[in-house]
This record gives structure tokens, C-alpha cells and sequence, in this order.
């Protein structure tokens, strides 16, 4: 894939922000580690500070929902990046530098309580924000089948290369329709879409930074909380996942954000919006190489895969549709996945 030149007018335009006149001591800029998105990121160094300037094409990137909800966030007193300048029709952003350190590579066996406790605190913040007073998109039927239709499009026929005939894709759509049933009948919240390891950011002041929340939208109550403790990009001990789950609804029950839910139903939501968001995942991981040639996502796919096996398995003896769904998966795609080169068992 071919990279983008730097545009010419990014750098004057950022220190314009500023205040600032190029000179020949200033820097050019640096680049910063991006996401699976068309936006860029550079880190501009000046003497005594820095900032991060984005490139968000307006043709491919939301950049008015970014602004919007970075406001709805920081007024709810989530830490969020301060904003600089920001130009609209270049898509051109400038904003606070909140340092390199992301919480993924700091979760370790002896802490990862304690930072999974801060961000179950922002969840929280997100989830006491009143839905009908946010003017954002709803996660709704129509989006939760557009996700789903990734996994059958991009991973089992644009990547393993397997159609699907017409009694496959109605066992596929059988379990679609159960995992959309169940996100409906969540309370709503502020969801993030992407509340994981890689979009939270330790601050040396204490606390964590939330980033990456431009597609926001009003959906199911677990969503966020199993994209933060089923991560694809870290995983932990069943037992472990469960009991934090648990220990978020009953600080969602004490708040009085969320009643009626007991153990059963919480986990069951729970664990059926995790093999929504896998799915998902699964497909949009095989997206971004065969489409926008990442293949740098390809090697998180044997633990996403884990992930749905494990949900799949646990329902299978109560669901009919579940085990047939299994039954499918591990004889129709299991051979298949094996011979991947990123595939655990290749």
C-alpha cells in the first residue's frame, strides 16, 4: 500500500494554531503510531512542549463526531485530548499530547485489577450520561447485521476463500439473529466501540486517557466492557473475566444505572455481545489486509478465534443454534483456518 505524502501545509497550519512562525530550528514532524483508520498522526516537538497533529481525510473520516464527542467526554470529566485548532475542510486537527504509553503493555497478572478498575470507572462515567440527550447514532438492528455480514463476506469467503451455500447462511444468519436479539434487549449507554488496551493511555498524573472514540454511538450496556476484558489483543483466565463482569454490574446495580440483571442474564448478555464483537472483528481484521493491505491483524486472529470458540462451546449444550453453529465452524472452517500461516495451530 502506498503511503500519502505529508501535505505541505500541515506543519505552517499547526504552528499558525500556535502562534508560532517556522524557523529553521523547528522540527518537522514526527510520525506517531496510527490505528486501523485513514487518519495519520505526527507529533510536532517544539522547545518546551508538544502536540500531535492529525490528518483525518473529511472524504473517509468523522471528524465533526470526533469534535463533538471529545466534548460530550470531557464534560462528562473523562480525560480526553485537548483541542488546539482544528480545520474542517482540510481535516486537519491539533491537539494535547498525552505521551506514548498505552495500557497494553503495562497489564501484567499483579496489576491488571487494578487499571481494569479505572477503566470500569470510566465506563461508569459513560454509562450515568442520559442516552436520549446525546445526538448520536444508535447501535441498532441494521448496524449490528452490517458488522456481522463482515464475518461471512471478508473472513470465510474473502479470506479463507469458502462460500457459503444456502443452508450455511441460514445457520449463520439463525445465530446472527439470536446475538442481535439480545444487544436490543440491553439498557443503553454511551458506547465507545473501541474502549480496549491499545485506546487507553496511563497519565503520569494518575488515571487513564481515553482516545480513538469518534464512532461513539447509544447501544447495548456490556458492549464497552467486553471489548475491555475480552480484548483481542491481550487475553486472561475465564474465572477472572467473569468475576470482573460480575463486579461491574454490581457497580452499575449500586449506582442505580442498571436494575433486574442477575448473574445469568448479565453473563449471558455479556458473553453474546462478546461473539457479536468478535465476529465483527474477525471480519474487519481480514478486511484491513485483503482491502487496505494491513497485515499486521492478521496475527490476532488465533485469539479472537479462541474467544468465539469459547462462547460458542459454553451455550452449546443449552442452544440448539449455538452447537450447530459450533458444529459448522470447527468441521466447515476449522481445516481451512489451520492452514493459515498466522493460524496458532499452522
Amino acid at each position: 500500500m502506498s503511503l500519502r505524502p505529508v501535505p505541505d501545509d500541515l506543519l505552517p497550519w499547526a504552528l499558525a494554531c500556535l502562534g508560532k512562525r517556522a524557523t529553521a530550528a523547528d522540527p518537522v514532524l514526527s510520525v506517531v503510531a496510527g490505528d486501523a483508520s485513514n487518519r495519520r498522526y505526527f507529533r510536532l516537538t517544539l522547545p518546551t512542549d508538544s502536540y500531535i497533529v492529525v490528518e483525518a481525510p473529511p472524504a473517509t473520516e468523522n471528524n465533526a463526531a470526533f469534535l463533538a464527542i471529545r466534548d460530550l467526554l470531557a464534560d462528562a470529566g473523562v480525560r480526553v485530548p485537548a483541542l488546539f485548532g482544528a480545520d474542517m475542510g482540510r481535516g486537519y486537527l491539533l491537539l494535547e499530547d498525552l505521551g506514548d504509553r498505552l495500557l497494553l503493555p503495562e497489564l501484567r497478572t499483579d496489576t491488571v485489577d487494578g487499571q481494569y478498575r479505572q477503566a470500569c470507572s470510566i465506563l461508569r462515567q459513560l454509562a450515568a450520561l442520559v442516552p436520549l440527550e446525546m445526538d448520536l447514532p444508535v447501535y441498532d438492528e441494521a448496524l449490528l447485521a452490517e458488522e456481522l455480514g463482515r464475518f461471512p463476506a471478508w473472513f470465510v469467503t474473502g479470506l479463507l476463500a469458502r462460500s457459503l451455500d444456502d443452508a450455511e447462511q441460514q445457520l449463520v444468519d439463525g445465530l446472527f439473529r439470536v446475538l442481535i436479539d439480545s444487544a436490543l434487549e440491553q439498557p443503553r449507554v454511551l458506547v465507545h466501540r473501541d474502549f480496549h488496551s491499545r485506546n487507553l493511555m496511563p497519565q503520569a498524573a494518575g488515571g487513564l486517557a481515553v482516545i480513538d472514540f469518534q464512532d461513539a454511538v447509544v447501544g447495548p450496556v456490556t458492549y464497552d466492557l467486553v471489548s475491555l476484558l475480552r480484548d483481542c489483543y491481550i487475553r486472561w483466565p475465564a474465572a477472572r473475566v467473569r468475576n470482573w463482569a460480575l463486579s461491574y454490574r454490581d457497580e452499575l446495580a449500586a449506582a442505580g444505572l442498571l436494575q433486574g440483571a442477575d448473574d445469568a442474564q448479565f453473563l449471558r448478555w455479556f458473553d453474546w455481545m462478546g461473539l457479536q464483537r468478535h465476529l465483527k472483528v474477525l471480519g474487519t481484521f481480514a478486511r484491513l489486509h485483503l482491502r487496505d493491505g494491513k497485515p499486521g491483524y492478521l496475527d490476532d486472529l488465533p485469539r479472537v478465534l479462541d474467544y468465539v470458540r469459547e462462547v460458542v462451546q459454553a451455550y452449546a449444550p443449552e442452544y440448539p443454534v449455538f452447537a450447530d453453529f459450533g458444529d459448522w465452524f470447527d468441521s466447515g472452517l476449522g481445516p481451512l483456518i489451520e492452514a493459515q500461516p498466522w493460524s496458532a495451530a499452522s
